[in-house]
């Protein structure tokens, strides 16, 4: 009779098959197989496993083995199972992945399972298979727009040198408006988040007016300089900037990492500049605003503050974003930058090259 393998776990192993063991979202194969080894691992032999789990003696074993072979990717996924080469998907693999990519519909944008196998006289279950194994998915998009600023280079290199390498005895800030910030009223209330149902509220709205956030991150600690004002004019970027000299150390120099907002570089605001030596704009390539990271720490506050907030006025809406500044002033933590200038422009390269063939295709 073959002798079963001893089994000795490491303390990452227990805690991985202690987790799987106890169920909730693992599947009930690999919990089974957990429980295997558990056991295993405490000297039970494979009849008594078996006896305890309620299964054949010979499945004890076979994972026990597998789990010393291949340790915990041993039994996590199941073995490549035998059968016939699928010998008609190979051969409409190509023409499939070809029309998909290639060709359009004549009354759509793109091709469903439907229509491409009505098209190629084919199986919709054989369109779906192959577009899933090779990764396809006409039915989904998102945008993307590739910078056109002849400076895009030079930006970038600036932008991620500060975010990199800040200077010293110096504060670097990225700064932007959040512009028309709603402040909506639903037109009847929502219903409240209870067990099997989820929080609801109006699909229609009442607005009652709108706000501009002015905002500047810190980016060594993480803090923020914010304000809201009813318009987004270059005289209130210039109050923005005089907040901003009034609530930092003066003995610093200040660098604005800023978007190519025309109110940004009106002539009143370069004069400001000119008076105030300490500070020093750096921009940003046109339509790279992902290059700015206030606008990281804009989509936390658009994602858990405004859009389920209720808002009778502008004046709670203001109260609201007041007190989503001050909480997190409190505790705040910075967003670190890590992506490498030279990875950025390598990627942008290869953008314009693909753009270039398509233009000239």
């Amino acid at each position: 009779m073959r002798v079963a393998p001893l089994i000795e776990l490491t303390e990452s192993e227990i805690r991985t098959l202690r987790r799987w063991a106890r169920g909730g979202q693992t599947a009930a194969r690999l919990m089974n197989r957990a429980k295997i080894i558990l056991l295993a691992a405490q000297g039970e032999r494979n009849d008594t496993i078996a006896q305890k789990l309620a299964i054949d003696r010979k499945q004890a074993s076979r994972w026990r083995i597998r789990f010393v072979e291949k340790r915990l990717a041993g039994i996590e996924k199941d073995l490549p199972r035998g059968g016939r080469k699928p010998r008609k998907r190979e051969q409409v693999a190509a023409l499939i992945i070809e029309t998909t990519t290639q060709t359009k519909p004549a009354n759509a944008t793109h091709w469903s399972t439907r229509t491409m196998g009505a098209k190629l006289g084919i199986d919709k279950s054989m369109v779906h298979r192959v577009w899933r194994d090779s990764g396809l998915k006409p039915h989904l998009s998102k945008t993307f727009k590739v910078s056109n600023d002849k400076k895009f280079i030079e930006k970038v290199v600036d932008v991620v040198g500060l975010y990199l390498n800040p200077p010293e005895h110096a504060l670097v800030l990225c700064a932007d408006e959040k512009t028309s910030v709603q402040a909506l009223d639903r037109t009847q209330p929502g219903l409240p988040l209870v067990k099997g149902r989820l929080g609801t509220m109006t699909h229609d709205y009442k607005r009652n007016g709108t706000t501009t956030l002015f905002a500047a991150l810190e980016m060594a600690e993480g803090s923020v300089i914010a304000t809201c004002m009813d318009r987004h004019r270059h005289q209130e970027w210039i109050k923005f900037l005089n907040l901003i000299d009034r609530q930092t150390p003066a003995a610093l120099d200040l660098h604005l990492i800023v978007d190519n907002y025309a109110t940004h570089k009106h002539p009143k605001v370069k004069a400001w500049l000119k008076r105030h030596r300490r500070f020093h704009f750096h921009f940003v390539p046109t339509s790279s605003s992902w290059l700015n990271l206030v606008e990281r720490w804009f989509r936390d506050l658009t994602d858990k503050r405004i859009p389920r907030g209720v808002f009778n006025s502008v004046a709670e809406l203001m109260a609201a974003i007041n007190a989503y500044v001050e909480h997190h002033n409190n505790d705040p933590k910075p967003f670190v930058w890590t992506a490498k200038a030279d990875d950025i422009i390598a990627k942008y390269r290869r953008a314009i090259a693909v753009l270039d063939k398509v233009r000239t295709a």
